[in-house]
């Protein structure tokens, strides 16, 4: 980055400009004396506000002062924080862009007896219950390193074990969408086949999961207290994983469309580079993949609040804008129902990374839906009923929220992060993409794509987009990803159970 590039103004409307590296008091800025230190990141006034007064970001509110704010002065949570109300939003893309022709593209995938091609090549057993976990674990154990060699062209077995499933409700919220997300997962073209496994009294009956995964080509169930206790199970189950490795063994990459990628669009530790680097170059990557026939999952409400706006002016018919509309006042609901407000949201990493308020994270985190038409909004872990740009609705916990999008179908995540994540998610891998510079030197190993380059060396956000676009169809076409190369995965799914536990 040269000395004469160092802060940044994101639109001529903005009171404020982003520093793009440590500003020390006495500095000149944009005509402006710099009053106070502000770190990378963060954000600086340039011009006097009053107490009430909006702070705008990104062409929109983003807070208000709390305090007197002079130029020159660091604008933070020190002396801003949210608006009472949001007041009118302004919707910088307006309609959805024009899907860019182009030439039909292949990737080396794998097809699957229904028709639907995977990325990569899994066993899985996926739990009913807590209380059959440990067995699941154990039966996965026995699959790993070298006795996974019988069966090449298998990337591993998978335990997908989780905290829910009993104490609940037979017929309740909880009940359901646990169900939809344990069924998504079990017929996810990632699995060759899949193991249903349960204790045999919990209320998340086998025999009812079993039901919700009619049609998945390979499917096998047993329980713990009928098949004998633990060691017996880990035994049956042992047996009835080798059959399935041995299906999957059989699996041949061939040319497949690029129709048939399905990808989850993340953010987590987020900083204040996210949108402006990262997420934005995410976005145009996701357009390349929409222009291709593929599918692009938006999702995490609670981290698009305030910027809303943006993805219902291309909405492809007024329904979908209506549906998002519902999602985001469930959420508002929800939150002030436990005393709290969707401005909770960022972290502690957000704000030392140079975040304000929830509308700031949210204008930038929006950024990674690109400019395509939004052609659905959908619940949680809901089967994808179109190609195209989808919201699926979810928390804004990004393993929470990564696990629905896989069970949706997304057989690919790209994950942006300014703080630094080691995100990963079998059976569908993921992407990381460093929103700054200094966390790709920091953290090399765990760091796919990075987005520094847009700040520090002028790199476009196409020409970025494109360079993600072609690291996405390399990673579905079997080159592993950094967590993936670690090993990572197997503990990331986090099903999102709303409801009463009793």
């Amino acid at each position: 980055m040269s000395e004469a590039v160092r802060h940044l103004r994101l639109h001529a409307s903005d009171n404020v400009v982003v520093a793009l590296s440590p500003f020390a008091p006495g500095e000149m800025v944009e005509g402006v004396t710099v009053r106070t230190a502000i770190p990378a990141g963060h954000k600086l006034a340039t011009r006097d506000l009053s107490p009430g007064d909006p702070v705008v970001k990104y062409a929109n509110t983003i807070a208000v002062a709390t305090a007197p704010i002079a130029a020159g002065d660091h604008v933070h949570v020190h002396n801003a924080a949210m608006p009472g109300a949001l007041g009118p939003r302004r919707a910088l893309v307006g309609a959805a862009a024009a899907r860019e022709a182009v030439t039909p593209r292949t990737f080396p995938g794998i097809r699957r007896p229904d028709g639907r091609v995977a990325t990569r090549n899994f066993v899985g057993v996926v739990t009913t219950v807590n209380c059959s976990a440990t067995v699941a674990r154990a039966i996965a154990d026995r699959y790993r390193g070298e006795a996974l060699r019988r069966w090449p062209g298998v990337d591993g077995v998978v335990a997908l074990t989780h905290a829910y499933g009993c104490a609940m409700g037979r017929d309740s919220e909880g009940i359901r969408t646990l169900r939809r997300t344990l069924a998504g997962y079990a017929r996810h073209p990632n699995f060759a086949g899949v193991l249903l496994l349960g204790l045999g009294c919990e209320s998340n009956e086998l025999s009812a999961l079993a039901q919700a995964c009619q049609g998945v080509a390979h499917l096998r169930t047993m329980d713990v207290q009928s098949t004998g206790g633990t060691l017996e199970t880990i035994a049956a189950g042992s047996r009835a994983i080798e059959e399935l490795l041995d299906i999957a063994a059989g699996a041949v990459r061939t040319p497949e469309p690029l129709s048939h990628l399905a990808l989850g669009l993340q953010c987590g530790g987020s900083d204040a580079f996210s949108g402006v680097t990262a997420n934005p170059a995410l976005g145009a990557a996701a357009d390349l993949l929409v222009a291709h026939g593929a599918t692009v999952i938006l999702s995490e409400t609670p981290e698009i609040y305030g910027a809303e706006h943006l993805l219902k002016a291309r909405a492809a018919k007024p329904e979908v804008a209506d549906a998002l509309d519902d999602r985001i006042a469930w959420w508002t609901a929800h939150a002030a129902a436990d005393g709290g407000s969707l401005n909770d949201n960022p972290s502690a990493g957000n704000i030392a990374g140079g975040i304000t308020t929830i509308l700031e994270k949210s204008l930038g985190a929006v950024a990674k839906g690109g400019s395509s038409p939004l052609e659905a909004v959908i619940e949680y872990a809901q089967p994808l009923p179109t190609r195209g740009l989808v919201f699926m609705d979810s928390p804004g916990y990004d393993p929470m929220s990564a696990t629905g999008q896989v069970a949706s179908g997304a057989n690919l995540i790209a994950f942006t992060t300014g703080r630094g994540s080691t995100f990963g998610c079998k059976p569908a891998p993921s992407l990381k993409l460093a929103t700054n510079s200094d966390l790709h030197r920091r953290m090399p190993g765990d760091i796919d794509v990075n987005c520094g380059d847009i700040l520090e060396a002028g790199v476009s956000i196409a020409d970025k987009g494109r360079e993600i676009f072609e690291a996405l169809i390399e990673m579905a076409s079997g080159v592993p990803s950094a967590s993936e190369r670690h090993g990572f995965g197997d503990a990331e799914f986090t099903p999102w159970v709303p409801g009463v536990i009793t």
